[in-house]
């Protein structure tokens, strides 16, 4: 059947091409955001959840662009791997009215489901993706998170490089994984070191780490040398950490990460 024959099926190929980043999971997310009728599916999610992701591939569908196009379906397929776990460790999806259709026949769901595509097509580095999809899955199950605060999220983890994502995985796992006790060095040679210490000193001015990028004394004085290990998440910090589901960032990268500061 062509796609022309069957409406559903521009949506199901957007969700498989996925596999380009997500990898073969892809394959099963899309047979279950769209269900084989005459089948019985081991998995399933949640009616109103796959709705809302069913209407995105389909919208999505027309993205042209091959790269994009996988990202596109990559993050939805997270969102679908995400929310199926989230289902099981008995967290339903919200009854709040995040998926009740508002004016202009849109839902608070759809807003931001768009707003979350949108951010994963233009994410050149792919690992963010996954993170996306999960946010997703995390807003549908959380009635203390508003389409408004999702926007907020989403901005501020969108200058954020790689790195410094990885950066604020470390630092909210700090109480099963400790960090460095070691100062960091304020102006390191070696250009990667460089990079990494302004990593932190962006995080620090940008409010999502604290404590605060410290102000030059009067006359001159030595100034005290951050440890990795004084740093902490700020409310801020707390909301991209929780949203973007750092704490599935592997540990290999967050170690990585903190290498290079050394």
């Amino acid at each position: 059947m062509t796609v022309t024959e069957d409406p559903a099926a521009a949506g199901r190929a957007l969700l498989q091409a996925g596999a380009a980043v997500a990898g073969s999971m892809s394959r099963s997310a899309a047979a279950v955001v769209y269900p084989d009728p005459a089948g019985r599916a081991a998995v399933r999610l949640e009616d109103r959840l796959a709705a809302c992701l069913r209407a995105a591939a389909d919208e999505a569908a027309a993205v042209a662009v091959p790269r994009e196009r996988a990202r596109a379906g990559a993050v939805l397929a997270f969102a679908v791997e995400h929310g199926v776990a989230l289902s099981r460790a008995g967290r339903p999806v919200r009854d709040d009215g995040f998926f009740t259709l508002r004016a202009g026949g849109r839902s608070a769901a759809d807003t931001v489901t768009e707003a979350v595509v949108a951010a994963a097509r233009g994410s050149h580095d792919e690992r963010r993706v996954r993170h996306l999809g999960y946010l997703l899955a995390e807003v549908a199950s959380s009635p203390d998170l508003d389409a408004a605060l999702v926007d907020r999220a989403l901005a501020l983890a969108a200058g954020l490089p790689w790195r410094q994502l990885v950066l604020l995985a470390g630092v909210g796992r700090r109480d099963r994984s400790p960090l460095p006790m070691t100062p960091l060095a304020d102006d390191p040679r070696g250009w990667t070191a460089w990079g990494a210490r302004e990593d932190v000193a962006d995080l620090q001015r940008t409010g999502l780490l604290d404590p605060p990028p410290v102000q030059p004394r009067p006359g001159g004085a030595a100034l005290p040398r951050l440890r990795p290990a004084d740093l902490r998440l700020t409310r801020r910090g707390v909301l991209v950490h929780r949203l973007l589901a750092l704490g599935f960032v592997r540990d290999d990268d967050v170690a990585a990460a903190l290498a290079e500061l050394a």
